[in-house]
């Protein structure tokens, strides 16, 4: 029975979301499978992507053929790159502890590229929140959702070092939105009144005379 590798439809119109399965050939795109592996949402930036290394890796070695798009997914996780490894262990190359070194390194390297890119991400959404709010309340709870996001990745990241940074950014940045527009606002008005009284009160005076 041939099997293949790859994506079966969900979600609703216009948000499609998917699962990534191992299926028979013949199967109908959302029919029955044999097994879901992971799933995969375009929609995010950058795009969302679970997958069982392991399950995807011992199917691959049974035979079964993905799909170009699951092929790039299974390459995007290290999966073909596992494939890569245990093939040169097979032929004497290196050794089990040496490929299984090499794709832990590969798996951190690339996590941490995404966990950078969903951070750009939030960072970007929090600067165009910044420009777009008008009133300062508003910025304030943008920046704090953004940040509290922005601190769940980091320390899925780097739990050990990034966690007390972000936890203390919120309680910093916080007095400075709300103080500031009470600080710059203020002193405006009363200079703007003594300046219409001072202007005002020559030309009053002028025309009585």
């Amino acid at each position: 029975m041939p099997v293949k590798i790859r994506l079966a439809r969900r979600g609703r119109r216009k948000q499609p979301f998917y699962h990534i399965i191992v299926a028979d050939s013949r199967a109908p795109r959302d029919g029955k499978f044999i097994e879901q592996i992971g799933s995969y949402n375009p929609m995010t930036k950058p795009a969302t992507i679970e997958l069982d290394r392991e399950k995807a890796y011992e199917w691959l070695v049974k035979g079964a053929q993905p799909t170009e798009t699951a092929r790039s997914i299974l390459r995007f996780k290290g999966v073909l790159y596992k494939k890569h490894l245990q093939r040169g262990v097979t032929k004497g190359a290196m050794s089990q502890e040496t490929a299984d070194q090499l794709f832990s390194e590969y798996v951190e390297a690339k996590e941490a590229r995404i966990a950078e890119r969903f951070a750009q991400t939030l960072q970007e959404k929090l600067d165009f929140h910044r420009r777009v709010s008008g009133s300062p309340k508003k910025t304030y709870v943008a920046e704090a959702a953004a940040t509290e996001a922005l601190s769940d990745f980091q320390e899925a990241a780097e739990p050990s070092t990034e966690t007390p940074a972000t936890e203390e950014a919120p309680a910093a940045e916080a007095p400075a939105v709300a103080e500031a527009p009470a600080a710059e606002e203020t002193p405006a008005v009363e200079e703007v009144k003594v300046e219409v009284e001072e202007a005002t009160a020559p030309t009053a005076s002028s025309e009585e005379e």
